[in-house]
C-alpha cells in the first residue's frame, strides 16, 4: 500500500514539474538553403534554451540545445543538407551530455551565423532560428555584371528608353507608339513612321540615352518560412509569384538595354527591408513586387496594381492589404537584434513625393496592360504604406497578379502560359512607362564603371 502511494506522489510531482523541466519536443526542423545565406530553422511548443559557438579546422558551428528530446524531427535533419547547398556541407545530431543535444554544421567556407528566437506567430509555435550567412556577402550588384551580355550592336547604338521599346512587341500583339503619342489611357493602333523617325533624330542627340541599360528589380513575394497567401487547392503564394518572376527575368533579359535582376531566385525569405536593399545596391531603375494575394471571400478576383502612399491608404482594403503584407516580416522572422543603419535611413527617407509620382506613371500603365489579359479588381492605381515600396529614388509598385484565393483564377496562376501573359503584360506596363519618361537621371550601367 505505501509504494503505491510513493508511486503515485511521484507521478503528481512529474506531472506538477514546471515545463522547463520537460523534455521539449521539435515539431519540424526545416533547411532554407540559398547563396544570400542558409537558414535552419527549430519549430517546437515552448522555447528552446540554446548556446552556439564555431570552430576552425576544419570550420563548423556547434549548437547546444538544452531540455530537448532527441526525436524524429531532429534525426531526420541530417537529410535535409543537399549536396548543393552552398554553406553547410553535412549535419550531425546526438547526445552530448545529459539533457543536452548538440548539432554539429560542417562548413563549406568562413560563415557568420546568427541565432534568434521568434516567438508563436500565424501557424506556427516558437522557433530557433539559425541563419548562416557567407563570411563575404555575395555582391548583387557584381553578380549582375557577370551575367551575360544581351545588347546587340545595334541596340548599344541607340536609345532603349524610347525607339526600341516602340518596336517591341507587347503583350496581344500590340506594338509602343512613339514618346509624343503615349497617353494614361490605352494608345490607339494607329501610329505613324513619320512621328518615330523624327523622334529618333531628336533623342539620338541626348547622350544620357545611348547604351542606357535599365535594371528592373524584380522581387517574388514572401518565401521560405512566409508562403504567403494559399489557394483552396493548396497553391502556396511564394511558389507562384517566383514562377512568374523568373519568366518576367526571361522577358526582361531579352530586351534590348534592359536587364532583370531577381531579388529572391529561389524559396528562402528575405525581410521587407533586405528587398529594397538590394535592390538599392543593384542601382535598379524600377522595382516591381509580384504577389497572388488571398481574400476572405473565394469570389474576390482581378489583378491590382499598388504604389506607396505617404498619406494614408485609399481605400479600406489597400489599408488591410498593407498591415497584411507588412506583416511578412513576423512571419518569415527577422533577427530585430541585428541593426542595419544604411537599412534605417533608406526606409525612414521621407523625400519620396517625386518617386511615387513616378511610381504612380509606372503603376497606371502596369494596370492598363493586365486589364488586356483579366478582369481588374479595382479601375485604378490604389496607395497605402507597403514597406516593401518604400525606396527613396526607386519607382516601386506592387502587382497583385491575381487572387489565389479565387479557385478559378488559382487555376490560371498555375498555368505556366498565363504566368508568362502576365509576365508579358507587366513588361509592356514597363516599355510604356519608359517611353514617356525616359531615365535620365541614373548613371549608366557599364562594366568599365566598377
Amino acid at each position: 500500500m505505501l509504494d503505491t502511494i510513493v508511486k503515485i506522489v511521484a507521478l503528481l510531482l512529474l506531472c506538477w514539474l514546471p515545463p522547463s523541466y520537460a523534455a521539449i519536443a521539435i515539431s519540424s526542423a526545416r533547411i532554407w538553403p540559398a547563396q544570400d545565406y542558409t537558414r535552419l530553422t527549430l519549430e517546437s511548443k515552448q522555447p528552446i534554451r540554446h548556446n552556439l559557438f564555431s570552430v576552425n579546422n576544419p570550420d563548423r558551428l556547434v549548437v547546444d540545445l538544452e531540455g530537448i528530446e532527441l526525436g524524429d524531427a531532429l534525426n531526420n535533419l541530417t537529410k535535409l543538407i543537399a549536396n548543393d547547398n552552398p554553406h553547410i556541407k553535412s549535419v550531425r545530431v546526438g547526445h552530448f551530455k545529459p539533457g543536452v543535444v548538440r548539432l554539429v554544421l560542417d562548413l563549406k567556407s568562413e560563415v557568420k551565423p546568427q541565432l534568434f528566437d521568434l516567438k508563436p506567430v500565424g501557424e506556427y509555435g516558437y522557433r530557433l532560428v539559425l541563419d548562416v550567412y557567407p563570411a563575404q556577402p555575395v555582391d548583387p550588384l557584381m553578380a549582375l555584371l557577370k551575367q551575360p551580355e544581351t545588347l546587340s550592336p545595334e541596340a548599344a547604338s541607340a536609345p532603349a528608353t524610347t525607339e526600341q521599346a516602340a518596336q517591341e512587341p507587347l503583350a496581344g500583339g500590340k506594338t509602343m507608339p512613339p514618346p509624343e503619342t503615349v497617353k494614361s489611357e490605352k494608345p490607339q493602333p494607329a501610329t505613324t513612321t513619320t512621328t518615330t523617325t523624327t523622334t529618333t533624330t531628336t533623342t539620338l542627340n541626348v547622350p544620357e540615352l545611348r547604351a542606357r541599360t535599365l535594371i528592373i528589380a524584380i522581387d517574388a513575394g514572401h518565401g521560405g518560412e512566409d508562403p504567403g497567401a494559399r489557394g483552396s487547392n493548396g497553391s502556396r503564394e511564394k511558389d507562384v509569384t517566383l514562377a512568374i518572376a523568373h519568366k518576367m527575368k526571361a522577358l526582361v533579359d531579352d530586351t534590348p538595354n534592359m536587364r532583370g535582376v531577381l531579388i529572391r531566385d529561389g524559396d528562402y525569405f528575405i525581410p521587407l527591408g533586405g528587398r529594397v536593399a538590394k535592390a538599392r545596391k543593384v542601382k535598379a531603375d524600377l522595382f516591381i513586387s509580384i504577389h497572388a494575394d488571398a481574400f476572405i471571400k473565394p469570389d474576390a478576383r482581378g489583378s491590382s496594381v499598388f504604389a506607396l502612399s505617404e498619406h494614408g491608404a485609399t481605400s479600406t482594403a489597400a489599408r488591410w492589404l498593407a498591415k497584411k503584407e507588412n506583416e511578412a516580416d513576423l512571419i518569415g522572422g527577422v533577427n530585430i537584434a541585428v541593426k542595419d543603419p544604411y537599412l534605417a535611413r533608406t526606409l525612414l527617407d521621407l523625400s519620396q513625393t517625386a518617386t511615387i509620382n513616378d511610381s504612380m506613371k509606372l503603376a497606371k500603365h502596369v494596370l492598363n496592360e493586365l486589364g488586356d489579359i483579366n478582369d481588374l479588381h479595382r479601375g485604378q492605381v490604389e496607395q497605402a504604406g507597403f514597406a516593401v515600396l518604400k525606396s527613396p529614388d526607386i519607382p516601386s509598385i506592387l502587382v497583385e497578379t491575381a487572387f489565389i484565393s479565387n479557385p478559378s483564377e488559382e487555376r490560371r496562376l498555375n498555368d505556366e502560359d498565363y504566368q508568362m501573359k502576365l509576365a508579358n503584360a507587366i513588361l509592356g506596363g514597363i516599355k510604356r512607362y519608359f517611353a514617356q519618361n525616359p531615365a535620365l537621371s541614373k548613371p549608366k550601367f557599364a562594366k568599365a564603371e566598377f
